[in-house]
Parts: structure tokens; sequence; C-alpha cells
């Protein structure tokens, strides 16, 4: 039996995605969920904080695509009974709104100050929950693991002793998107001025934290500017480019569960991808970067990723023969998502892995390779796929299509097997010791720079442990390039 505390609104949104559909919404959302097993009042349980994803645009603690329920049960029936919390933050504008006025008040990365602060309350509150403060694991999913990997990295890598473990399911300490700098924003906070008739006002900021809710909500909720806003460098939060902070040693040295999704790619890269020029047009553009890559860098992609089948995803291994698409992907699509996917999220998992290896920190570092229902080609194992399986929701709570349905007894294994070993290691950062685990599965390895290994979560075939060395000319170009990429 589990105790549920529920409190708050959805925050503001600007996207129709996600189970957000029928929630009150509202600039006040800084509330949080705590779920615990009933029976376990006076103990000092381990917790997991959830951290939603979203893009920092969307996303929220209602969802019940994030019901911390099952994984909760799931902990007690393995003997590693934990607490679960999900924590609510400010998004898009509300939440990141950048500027020199706003960098010169001190307000920057507010959405990430949220977390912060939902961290300072648990330390000082879990202990009325039965949870031991000591004892927290910080937890997220894409935008969800990047404020995971801002926690590690915040001012410096300082460690406040707010967590002694994090769980990032595609996200990493080194940001997904760039970290463009004020320069960047000054024009979109000057148009939301602007918009919102402020230019005249002497005290920009002031006025704009006088401006009626709903007038400033129709400002932000213009397509132009509601999903520009994310995390930047500020010289305080987040001090430097987080590339910079890894490979210097400076962020939080606790154990980690870190990984992305086989096919990734096919959720960012762009589509009707036919040519080598479709592609180089691509790689230069700078629609979310503050400068295009250069010249050199793009060139040595285009032949690091080259136009090659058995290179690109989804897989072509399984169809065999020279596979391309037609409308409205294109025939070089593969070859775009394979790089689109490093990018984002599989590079610099495999660079995180790699520093917390040779800081002699443990990773366990994990490939998602399940295909949910409602998934066609060539989407495949996209990204968020592993979500519901991680939080053991059978029923496909918030989805439109039940992950599970029609699915095989190996799916819903699949399932239990990943959440019972997200919370096993929430209980004592080991994923492999728990009562029940199949023995005929192997150990999940700590992830070792010699041996580089990731663990490959397949409801197809037994999960395994693999050599981490695919793509390795290209993510190692990549990882490389970091600054670059300006994170």
């Amino acid at each position: 039996m589990l105790r549920k505390t529920v409190l708050g609104f959805e925050f503001l949104t600007y996207s129709a995605q996600g189970d957000q559909i029928g929630y009150e919404v509202s600039e006040d959302c800084l509330y949080l969920n705590v779920i615990r097993p009933s029976g376990y009042e006076n103990q000092d349980l381990p917790v997991a904080v959830w951290i939603h994803g979203g893009g920092f645009y969307q996303g929220g603690t209602p969802d019940r695509r994030y019901n911390l329920s099952f994984i909760v049960e799931n902990s007690v029936q393995i003997g590693k009974p934990i607490i679960g919390v999900s924590i609510a933050y400010r998004l898009n504008a509300w939440g990141f709104l950048n500027s020199n006025e706003v960098k010169g008040s001190g307000q920057t990365n507010i959405g990430l100050r949220d977390q912060r602060l939902a961290l300072h309350w648990i330390q000082e509150n879990i202990k009325a929950f039965g949870g031991a403060p000591e004892k927290v694991a910080i937890w997220g999913e894409s935008a969800g693991a990047a404020s995971v990997g801002f926690q590690l990295t915040a001012y410096n890598g300082r460690d406040d002793k707010l967590f002694r473990a994090g769980i990032m399911e595609s996200g990493n300490p080194v940001a997904y998107g760039a970290l463009n700098g004020t320069d960047f924003y000054q024009p979109l906070f000057d148009r939301v001025v602007s918009a919102a008739g402020c230019s005249d006002a002497s005290d920009k900021l002031d006025c704009l934290r006088h401006v009626p809710f709903a007038t400033l909500n129709r400002v932000l909720n213009n397509t132009n500017i509601s999903t520009s806003w994310n995390p930047a460098v500020d010289g305080d939060f987040i001090q430097r480019y987080t590339s910079i902070q890894l490979a210097e040693g400076d962020f939080v040295k606790v154990p980690i569960i870190s990984g992305a999704n086989s096919d990734e790619g096919t959720a960012f890269s762009p589509q009707g991808i036919n040519t080598t020029a479709d592609f180089q047009y691509w790689l230069q553009t700078t629609t979310s970067r503050q400068y295009a890559l250069p010249q050199p860098l793009v060139q040595s992609l285009l032949t690091a990723y080259p136009d090659i089948s058995d290179q690109g995803i989804p897989s072509s291994a399984s169809l065999g023969g020279d596979v391309r698409l037609g409308p409205p992907f294109g025939a070089q699509y593969r070859r775009s998502a394979a790089y689109f996917g490093d990018e984002v999220f599989i590079a610099n998992r495999r660079l995180t892995c790699q520093t917390w290896a040779s800081a002699s920190v443990p990773a366990y570092c994990y490939r998602f390779n399940a295909i949910p229902t409602g998934i066609t080609w060539p989407t495949q194992v996209t990204h968020f796929q592993e979500v519901a399986f991680v939080f053991n929701n059978l029923a496909g709570l918030g989805y439109a299509v039940n992950p599970f349905e029609n699915k095989s007894s190996a799916y819903t294994d699949l399932s239990k097997f990943m959440s019972n070993s997200w919370a096993s290691f929430v209980y004592d950062l080991e994923p492999n010791s728990w009562q029940g685990r199949d023995a005929s599965i192997g150990q999940w390895p700590v992830y070792d720079t010699a041996k580089p290994q990731d663990f490959v979560f397949d409801a197809n075939v037994t999960s395994y442990a693999e050599p981490d060395t695919y793509r390795q000319a290209g993510i190692e170009l990549i990882t490389r390039n970091n600054i670059a990429y300006h994170r």
C-alpha cells in the first residue's frame, strides 16, 4: 500500500505534447509530490527525486506517465524500499528569461534554482516522511536529465551535500543544446519587453514584473518566443561551459546511471535529407546555436558520418542491403539521424561515463533498445521510449497508446527488470543486487575506460553488456569539439 501527498498545479507550458490536458495550470507551481510505501513511517528510506523533462518549455509533475507509485511498490517487493519525490520548476521564459538586465539582477537560470530550492526542502523535511536526507538520488529524463547534469556541475561543481547519486536518461552534464550567451537572448528579451509595453520603462525588468499575468502569458505564448529560452552560462549557477568543467574535474563526484536510446536521432534529425549537400546545410545552420560550426569541423563530420547504410540509424542490420527512405525523410535521413542522435545525447553520454570512470567514480551506462507499441518505422527506439519501462507503467497511464499493448511478456519482464534496477541503485547505489533478479542475465558492469561497456536493455533478446565503441570516430570528433557546440 502506498501513501501519497499531491500538491500544486501544472506549470504553464507552450506545447500540446504530453499528458497535460485537463490539469489546472498556474505560475504558482513550485510544489512537489511525495510517494512512500505504507508502514515505513519511522524509517530512513533512500529517496528518488524525479525531475521531469520537456525541453525546458513543457512538462509537469501531474503527468500520469511519471506516476512514481509503481517503482516505489517494486522497491518494496525487491527488499529495497524507497520514497519517490517529483518536483516542479518554472519553464520557458518564466524560468529561463535572460538578458543583460536579468543577468545584472542575478535572476538567471531561475528554473534550475527552483530545482535547487526543492532539493534543499527535501534535505530539511523528508525525514518527516520516513526518508533519509543523506540518501537522495536525483533522476531525470531529457531536460530532466540535463537538469541532473546541471545540478552536478552547479556553482563550478560545488558539493552542497544535496544528493549522493544521479540518474540521467538521455541527458548529461554537457548540455544537449548550446549554452548560448546573453547576447543571443538580448534580442528575444527586447521583443518581449516591446510586446509587453515596457520599452520606454527605465527599469524594464521591473516593468515586466508589474505586467498582468494574463497579458504577459499572451506575449510569451508566441511560437517564436515561447520555446527559445534555455539554461545559459551566467558566471554563477552555470559558471562556464560544462564540458570544460568535466575536463577539469569540477563536478560533484557521486555514482551515476547514464544512458540513451538506440535511435535518439530520429527525434532530432531534420527531414528531407536526400543529398550530402542537404546534410551539410543542417550541420551549418545556426537555428539553435549562437554561431555556426567551423567549416573544418563540418567537413570532418561529413567524413565521420559517411553515407553508408550500415552506419545509419535506425539500424539496417535486420533489413539487409542499402536502405534508403523516401519522402518525407529522404535518402540520407538515416545518415543524418545517426549524427544528430550522437550530437544531442549519445556522444556526451559516452564522455560522461568516461569522465566518471577516469575519476574513479562508479558509472553504470546503458543503451535502451526496445520498441514500444505505437512506434513505427523509421522512428524505432527513439527519444523518451524508455520512460514507460523504468516507471513500470504497464497500464500505459498518460499515453495515447499503451506502450505494452499486444506485446509479449518479454516487454513486461524488461520493464520490471529496469524499474527494479533503478530502485536498487537508489537504495544502495548498486543496480545488480536485488531480490528476484534473474540469474541468467549478466551483471551491469561499472564503466571502465580500459574496457568500456554499456548495458543493452532489450526485450527481443536477454539484456547484455556490449563494448561502448560504436560510431567511435564520429562521437570522439563531437566530444573533442564541444566548445564549438557552445557547451
